[in-house]
């Protein structure tokens, strides 16, 4: 913590940009909310990667298995690295990678809304199955999209350390989204994937909305205060949709 942290109350110096850069220096509260949004991160990766993890071998060609292989193990990385700073904390990472079922999911037809579901931390809509490479591709778009907006509300927190990491898995996580728009633009390719294309859309599109939360929230007050979040759940959600528009007229599927 720089000198400045002295002269005025914690919670001003965070949330006029004020950076920590040890976990000895974060009151409670301040370990808690960003306890939170460790674990919410992690568990969405570690159940993400599970999930895609099903669907590689069902890639149309060898190509299109590298790129998902590289997803899953990528987003394992990206937990790694924010469960070492986890393990700072306090937090008890040892056994973490098997402490929930990551790969569980949900009948396809359930609707969870925003709410958590079961005992991890992950966004709810990682909770629903995937139904083959077309539906895992066009999850992967908009779930990608959803991702680098998120961390890049993230790469400007104040806990500098944790701060850096996303910084740095920022163009991992957009050369995902590339990926997905890659595998996207190759299944429209053949006209007769466009009505399967049309139905994942419409399946996913409000779930993945709705990852992004409640347009007020309690939680998002407090980390605004620490500095951990700056941009609200409903700005947010409109820059994903403005992007998810933008792409999908690029490609001809708006």
């Amino acid at each position: 913590m720089t000198s400045d942290a002295d002269t005025m109350p914690l919670e001003d110096y965070l949330a006029q940009g004020g950076k920590l850069t040890t976990s000895e220096n974060a009151p409670p509260r301040y370990r808690g909310e960003l306890l939170r949004l460790m674990a919410t991160f992690v568990d969405s990766e570690l159940a993400g990667a599970a999930g895609f993890a099903d669907i590689i071998n069902q890639g149309p060609g060898i190509k299109e298995r590298i790129a998902a292989s590289r997803i899953v193990l990528e987003k394992l990385d990206h937990a790694e690295r924010v469960l070492a700073v986890m393990g700072e904390f306090g937090a008890d990472i040892s056994r973490y990678a098997n402490h929930h079922p990551w790969a569980e999911r949900v009948a396809r037809d359930s609707d969870l809304g925003a709410a958590r579901h079961g005992a991890d931390m992950r966004l709810a809509v990682l909770h629903y199955p995937l139904q083959g490479w077309l539906d895992a591709v066009v999850m992967n778009v908009l779930m990608g999209q959803a991702v680098v907006i998120q961390i890049e509300e993230f790469a400007g927190l104040s806990y500098q350390p944790l701060a850096e990491i996303f910084r740095a898995i920022l163009p991992r996580e957009r050369r995902h989204t590339e990926l997905g728009e890659e595998g996207l633009r190759k299944l429209l390719e053949d006209a007769g994937n466009r009505p399967q294309i049309a139905a994942a859309l419409a399946y996913w599109r409000p779930r993945v909305a709705a990852s992004f939360g409640r347009g007020s929230s309690a939680h998002f007050e407090t980390q605004r205060k620490f500095g951990l979040r700056h941009t609200g759940n409903a700005e947010l959600a409109a820059a994903w949709e403005r992007q998810v528009g933008k792409l999908l007229h690029a490609i001809g599927i708006a």
